[in-house]
């Protein structure tokens, strides 16, 4: 463990605890290297608020941390109105609790407690959905997200050692009667395996298949940011891909291109769907327009234009100053009451030269605009406001190392 935290280490690490063994056993072995020189510890702890067992168990990594001398943090989520996919929701809302945490004290990682059990499960879900190498690869050890770096050092780890280390210690963990719910598909996963095992197709065999996919990922991110390099370039937040570089390269490097390209306009946590993907690249290759995830894909004779689509932002709303559509900023003199919106076709009509910047209809219509009521006040993108800038938040330079970003 000391040499997987190794790289890029900070003086202060978060840890994600939720009283079970896994967790419980990331917190203690942490703390046996925070008294070897390892990094200083701050925890925390999701209550869902979905099982009244919660708060105390809770409670209980409280105590634990305290005979640890580790600070420890209880975030609450209550956000859940009872409707839709839990796992999913329950899963974001503990990623955002916990990264404003760790941003709120500075903490730039935070330790997770999967294990090599998880890593199989997951890769045997995905493997029932179809996935391809990026699925099949499984969790990665490092990835950074919401401004903070992921961290998983216990993949190699079985979920049996790791409760045999809190025996020895005579630490307690708390069982979450979920996990032997067998609505949820991840019970389901384990019992599978349970089964498969005789076969050889159990944890350690698929976590190893997660280590080769990961590897074949690696290769194809690197193709894929070579084919960047000589057929992409940004301009006013669209990607501009040439058509004759990008339609020389092999097929999985052209959608895995797209996709970046589709992820990266629209600043999604993930990529599109192969399905319409794949549509789409077939679109592009006849010369056509699509829509796809957020994003217009719009194919010229030379060239492959992906642009944000107007309809995705055409409620969205900041103050002056603030990210907008998670990709802009305007800044400049704010009259009172003024609101950033996107630019719109009404507010593209109301420009004095609308053709002026030189700009597609639809990267211009997508674009973020001030606005005080129904008065444009400037549209920076467009070139009108000479005392406004739209400054973007992912500029140029961060489009091809974002591919390695999973």
């Amino acid at each position: 463990m000391r040499d997987f935290l190794a790289p890029g280490r900070s003086d202060r690490l978060g840890v994600a605890v939720s009283g079970g063994s896994d967790s419980t056993a990331l917190l203690c072995l942490l703390a046996d290297l925070r008294s070897t020189g390892g990094p200083d510890l701050a925890a925390v702890t999701v209550d869902h608020g979905l099982r009244p067992e919660a708060a105390g168990e809770a409670r209980s990594v409280a105590a634990l941390c305290a005979r640890l001398g580790v600070s420890h943090t209880i975030c609450r989520w209550d956000g859940w109105d009872g409707t839709g996919n839990l796992p999913d929701q329950a899963r974001r809302a503990r990623q955002n609790l916990i990264a404003g945490w760790a941003s709120g004290l500075g903490i730039g990682a935070v330790a997770l407690a999967h294990t090599r059990d998880d890593q199989a499960e997951t890769v045997l879900l995905r493997l029932a959905r179809g996935s391809g190498v990026d699925g099949l690869s499984g969790m990665a050890p490092r990835r950074h997200a919401l401004g903070i770096d992921w961290l998983r050092p216990l993949l190699q780890a079985s979920r049996e050692e790791l409760r045999d280390v809190l025996v020895r210690r005579g630490v307690g963990w708390s069982e979450d009667p979920t996990n032997a719910d067998d609505s949820y598909d991840r019970v389901k996963a384990r019992k599978a395996l349970a089964v498969l095992a005789p076969l050889g197709l159990d944890a350690a065999g698929l976590a190893g298949t997660a280590a080769h996919m990961a590897r074949a990922r690696a290769a194809l991110d690197m193709a894929t940011a070579d084919l960047a390099r000589s057929a992409c370039r940004i301009e006013a937040g669209d990607v501009i891909i040439a058509r004759p570089a990008f339609e020389a390269a092999p097929e999985e490097i052209r959608l895995r291109l797209l996709s970046h390209a589709v992820r990266w306009v629209t600043a999604a946590e993930y990529r599109p769907r192969f399905a319409p993907l794949s549509e789409a690249l077939e679109a592009m290759g006849r010369g056509s327009r699509r829509t796809l995830a957020g994003a217009v894909l719009s194919a010229g004779p030379r060239a492959i234009r992906v642009t944000r689509e107007y309809r995705a932002v055409v409620g969205l709303t900041a103050a002056p100053g603030a990210v907008w559509d998670r990709r802009w900023r305007i800044l400049g003199p704010a009259p009172e009451g003024a609101e950033v919106r996107a630019l719109g076709p009404g507010g593209l009509g109301m420009l004095e030269n609308p053709r002026g910047s030189g700009l597609p209809h639809a990267t211009l219509i997508a674009s973020p605009a001030l606005w005080s009521g129904a008065r444009l006040v400037a549209a920076p993108v467009a070139g009108s406001g000479d005392s406004w800038h739209a400054e973007p938040v992912f500029d140029a330079t961060s489009f091809i190392p974002a591919i390695f970003a999973h």
